[in-house]
């Protein structure tokens, strides 16, 4: 029997979906004591017991004496209607089964452990009377972490040490060891505390954001700023005002290295530290985090994509910070964008949202063109700090060696930056030391034995590596194909290959490199950011990670090596990303008291991209770029969908993906066009060979429908995957 309040009696027959493949809902008894509709249960499927969430009542199709019985309900707050309700529209958005959805919102480890006591670890006030570099790594941990606490193993795991080194500081009193539940709340934040001063600008535009956080409804808005306007200050006054109210907030940033420097400004905003959710988070404290957020026991959470999935009792914001950018967007798995799925779960609780960027997506764009979005603008850098002055440098024009990337005019340029004792940033938005390594005596090109694609370089490893499955292998001494040794060759340059260059160029120079294949942790790497912001480094040499919201106080030059890059290729984004990556990484000099100055090196200054990048016509770009779009067709004008076949077997593929694309009623019912199938830009990633269908819609068909009707026509065989992605972000 199920009472009011969605409360089921023992006995009466509950649907629980699990976190298995099975892609329904499935009949159980609720056990001794009943259930509330939410629970999250472990329930008995055939040999094994698997954790899953009570969604509902049961269907009573199947004979009620075979119907097994709930094995225990686990000690967490129940999952909130909103939470079922979002997970269920994003399954159907993205066409991802129920199971993979749920699977995405209970990733913490031990949600099923009871509640008990544990013994942690924390920083104490002592200091030891022997200070060893062992000890030392132990001390800095504690403090990097802002006083949490940590398991023994966790601890020692971080520092690099024994546990004897812990215990031995606990003996001193300089850590201190207790038991504490395993779950505790977090520091509560004090919305009260004075933030920053405003400008006018500024102070406009938090106004605005609390005025809609107080109103308790629904609202998506574009705060679109030049990189040192001090939107993460205008959004922390947003974050005030919903803590101010008893709600929670959400923070999502595009990348780990830059949680340390937010977390401090937080701190300093709120007089403690938030909840972090990311992959350089412990075990531990996931599984805390998690509980928390269900009890009301974390109010800000700071963290990667996936925290749009966990548990919040009370959420009443999501900011998105670098809303344009690309690791968004999930690429494997269940296919979604962050993006997106924020404002769709915003919608849902009556929660608002914040999209935060100097160079907002198209689509983000032209929904504030439209008056879907609020738009508020700062169009001045805070304080003294004035935008770069961006000029070209004509490559053509410049007298450059062979396999020299640095021209003439650049290096007189870093010259003049470390005579003046000011930092100089080169970008080169390619990992490793080459792109490719060939046979000068055959020509043949070293590729990955599980991909085709070649492999890179990374002399700092002294390997190759494969970026697509990450596949590694000593850098050979002969070609593996003719046999000749001392014939491999690099060809074209990667940060590393740069980097040597630099050093011969400039041997004077502190050279510091940021790519984030160099650094083993997201400590290493925040220890380098944070030096460098010191003055550590005359030369900075650096991929897109430097173009993430770091501030780098004595950078004052920024030489972007190859402008064109990024305007290779076919990829119907191609210029919208290359405008948004020389942008943001312009911005990055001049953003203290000196001012700054961008130089593009180019071979095409007359692109109409490089033009709009170098004039800073932003609007103006954004209008080009979005009629040639809607002139095409094309999103957001248009819906696309992609469908990626994969088998081991390249024949099978082909056919399955043949055989699909002449079944293409369903599609043109709603006026959809397929093209393909074709092999991927990549063809073969681990083993597997790949085969791209397009589907292209207008705006307002019902695509899911008619793409999960299309694809059920055919039965897949048992080594062939079929996966669709709603709104391609990548093509390869």
């Amino acid at each position: 029997m199920v009472t009011a309040g969605g409360y089921f009696e023992e006995g009466a027959l509950v649907g629980v979906l699990t976190t298995q493949p099975l892609g329904r809902v499935l009949d159980y008894k609720a056990p001794e004591g009943g259930c509330v509709e939410g629970a999250y249960v472990e329930v008995p499927l055939g040999p094994r017991r698997v954790m899953g969430v009570v969604w509902g009542p049961g269907e009573g199709k199947f004979d009620p004496a075979k119907v097994r019985s709930v094995t225990r309900v686990l000690d967490a707050a129940p999952m909130q209607e909103e939470l079922r309700l979002f997970l269920t529209r994003a399954a159907d958005y993205t066409l991802t089964p129920l199971p993979a959805m749920l699977r995405l919102a209970t990733r913490a480890p031990g949600l099923g452990d009871s509640p008990m006591t544990r013994r942690i670890y924390r920083l104490g006030e002592a200091v030891p009377e022997r200070r060893t570099d062992a000890r030392a790594r132990v001390l800095e941990v504690l403090r990097d972490h802002g006083g949490l606490a940590f398991t023994l193993g966790e601890l020692s795991g971080l520092a690099g040490v024994t546990t004897s080194v812990i215990k031995g500081l606990v003996a001193q009193g300089a850590v201190l060891e207790e038991d504490a539940p395993r779950d505790l709340p977090y520091a509560r934040l004090d919305p009260e505390l004075a933030g920053q001063v405003l400008t006018a600008d500024q102070a406009l535009a938090s106004e605005a954001l609390r005025k809609a956080v107080a109103s308790g409804t629904y609202g998506t808005t574009l705060l679109k700023g030049v990189t040192g306007s001090g939107k993460t200050e205008v959004y922390l006054e947003a974050v005030a005002e919903c803590l101010a109210r008893g709600r929670q907030a959400l923070v999502l940033l595009p990348e780990i290295a830059l949680t340390a420097g937010f977390l401090t400004r937080v701190e300093e905003r709120f007089g403690a530290r938030p909840a972090e959710w990311h992959s350089g988070v412990t075990v531990t404290e996931r599984r805390r985090l998690w509980r928390m957020v269900g009890e009301g026991g974390a109010q800000l959470v700071v963290g990667a994509r996936s925290a749009l999935f966990l548990p919040f009792r009370d959420l009443g914001l999501i900011v998105v910070d670098e809303e344009h950018d690309t690791s968004y967007k999930q690429e494997d798995g269940v296919l979604y964008n962050a993006r997106d799925m924020a404002v769709l779960r915003a919608s849902i609780l009556s929660a608002q949202v914040v999209l935060a960027s100097a160079t907002p997506s198209l689509e983000t764009w032209v929904n504030a063109e439209a008056g879907k979005y609020t738009r508020l603008d700062l169009p001045s850098r805070f304080g003294v700090a004035e935008l770069p002055v961006m000029r070209a440098i004509d490559m053509r024009m410049e007298s450059l060696p062979a396999n020299r990337w640095i021209s003439p005019t650049l290096q007189r340029h870093v010259t003049a930056r470390m005579e003046r004792k000011e930092q100089s940033l080169l970008f080169l938005n390619r990992r490793g030391y080459a792109p490719v390594t060939i046979c000068r005596a055959c020509g043949y090109q070293i590729g990955c034995d599980h991909c085709d694609a070649r492999m890179v370089e990374h002399r700092f490893l002294k390997r190759l590596v494969c970026h697509q499955c990450g596949e590694t292998k000593p850098m050979p001494v002969a070609c593996p194909s003719c046999g000749v040794e001392g014939k491999l060759a690099p060809v074209g340059p990667g940060v590393e290959r740069l980097a040597e260059e630099v050093a011969a160029v400039f041997p004077a120079a502190r050279v510091a490199v940021l790519s984030s294949d160099l650094f083993g942790s997201a400590r290493a790497l925040k220890e380098q950011i944070e030096a460098i912001a010191a003055g550590a480094a005359d030369i900075i040499i650096g991929t897109q990670l430097v173009a993430k919201g770091h501030n780098f106080p004595y950078l004052t030059l920024v030489g972007v090596i190859d402008a064109d890059l990024g305007l290779q290729g076919s990829d119907l984004r191609a210029a919208e990303r290359t405008f948004q990556l020389m942008r943001q990484v312009a911005g990055r000099a001049g953003r203290a008291e000196l001012p700054g100055e961008a130089l593009l090196q180019t071979f095409q200054p007359e692109h109409p991209v490089i033009r709009a990048i170098l004039s800073g016509d932003e609007e103006g770009f954004w209008r080009a770029e979005a009629a040639e779009r809607k002139a095409a067709g094309v999103p957001p004008y248009g819906r696309m969908a992609g469908i990626i076949l994969s088998s081991p077997d390249v024949a099978q593929v082909f056919d399955f993906g043949s055989e699909l694309a002449r079944r293409d009623g369903p599609l043109r019912a709603i006026g959809a066009v397929v093209f393909g199938p074709a092999p991927a830009p990549i063809a073969r990633v681990r083993g597997r060979h790949r085969v791209r269908l397009l589907v292209k819609a207008e705006k307002g068909a019902p695509l899911q429908a008619a793409l999960a009707q299309w694809v059920a026509q055919l039965r897949a065989p048992a080594n062939l995957r079929v996966a669709i992605d709603i709104d391609p972000q990548s093509f390869l």
